[in-house]
């Protein structure tokens, strides 16, 4: 009797769960969020990945929390985002946050900074090296929530419309590049444009500035670069890893349900790994058909190289002694890097050395 009493209250505790759980799915509240991002819809990698993030949201949701993507200007403007998040004219966006080192040159720590972490190093930084608590510190002084959702791998160097030969041919060079590998370059007699992606062909065109960065052959090719400049050269010294990062106003972030949360952060931590993925696949096709356009690839010449390295330095040391942030995260994250760089010359850099300078597969 025992027996069959204990399978009868199962039962019925199976019963009653079946019936909890479309109660509990139909009690969740119905949310809508806007997320402003800093892309033109041509670029399917980018802007693309938003989009797939928003879906899975609503996926994982089952369709109760909606955010919809918006591009670039159909809200506010590509390099907007940021205060439309802290003020809440958006509830979220998708950007890349050395945008606005302006505003506060830590944020490179979260977007990428020069000579600093590839993308596996950033994501071992964020998530178990101390990053993450403080970024989040540094957005939450702002009203704002970030979280990780994607990163386009180290960059290329750049669209030339003259060569690159000596440190001669940086003075006066007008040149449209984000985040604090514009004041390094200023030290170099560089003239640093912030041009939102829209602006940069027609900028390239008219002859406004000289030179431009963008992301990779991929993105590049999509929007024409090749056909107002001669010269693509690498590497992007200033960015070995652009982690793109969605900002989530944070009052309104608190009012989410506890599953929300989790489905906006699964959703952003999928796409932080499947937009690398897509890069490393699209980029080395567009490369080939670049070059098959008559493109000139040039690497930047090692006196470059050095120089620029060390107006890296000098303007770390200069931001550091002039602002806490910057320095609270700077010396942490030095520590962190120079550990994961001496393990990565033992292990990666001796295989991968050997690995592309040897023939090619049969």
């Amino acid at each position: 009797m025992k027996r069959r009493t204990f399978l009868t209250q199962i039962a019925a505790g199976s019963a009653a769960t079946m019936v909890a759980a479309p109660a509990i799915a139909q009690s969740q509240p119905t949310v809508k969020w806007r997320m402003a991002t800093s892309w033109p819809k041509s670029l399917d990698t980018i802007y693309g990945s938003a989009v797939a993030m928003c879906q899975r949201i609503g996926e994982l949701t089952e369709g109760k929390f909606e955010v919809m993507p918006f591009a670039g200007g159909e809200i506010v403007g590509a390099t907007q985002v940021f205060d439309a998040t802290k003020n809440k004219t958006v509830e979220c966006s998708h950007t890349l946050t050395s945008f606005f080192t302006g505003k506060n040159p830590a944020y490179a720590f979260d977007g990428g900074i020069a000579f600093g972490t590839n993308a596996r190093q950033q994501n071992a930084w964020y998530y178990y090296g101390g990053g993450k608590a403080l970024i989040q510190e540094l957005f939450g002084k702002e009203n704002m929530v970030s979280f990780p959702c994607g990163n386009t791998g180290v960059q290329m160097g750049g669209w030339y419309r003259k060569e690159i030969k000596t440190l001669e041919d940086l003075q006066g060079l007008k040149m449209r590049i984000a985040g604090l590998g514009g004041r390094i370059l200023s030290k170099l007699g560089a003239v640093p444009q912030q041009i939102a992606p829209g602006d940069i062909y027609p900028s390239l065109e008219r002859g406004t500035i000289d030179a431009a960065e963008w992301i990779g052959p991929y993105d590049d090719e999509k929007l024409g670069f090749n056909k107002v400049a001669k010269y693509y050269y690498t590497p992007g010294w200033w960015e070995g890893s652009a982690q793109i990062t969605t900002l989530t106003n944070k009052e309104a972030w608190d009012a989410l349900p506890p599953g929300f949360k989790a489905a906006f952060e699964t959703a952003a931590t999928e796409q932080n790994l499947m937009m690398l993925a897509n890069y490393d696949t699209k980029n080395p096709e567009a490369l080939r058909r670049l070059l098959a356009a008559g493109v000139e690839l040039r690497a930047f010449p090692q006196p470059v190289m050095e120089a620029v390295y060390k107006a890296t330095l000098d303007t770390f040391a200069e931001l550091a002694a002039s602002n806490p942030d910057f320095k609270k995260i700077y010396e942490p994250w030095k520590t962190f890097l120079n550990e994961s760089n001496a393990w990565m010359r033992v292990a990666d850099f001796r295989l991968d050395s050997f690995r592309f300078s040897a023939p090619k597969w049969p």
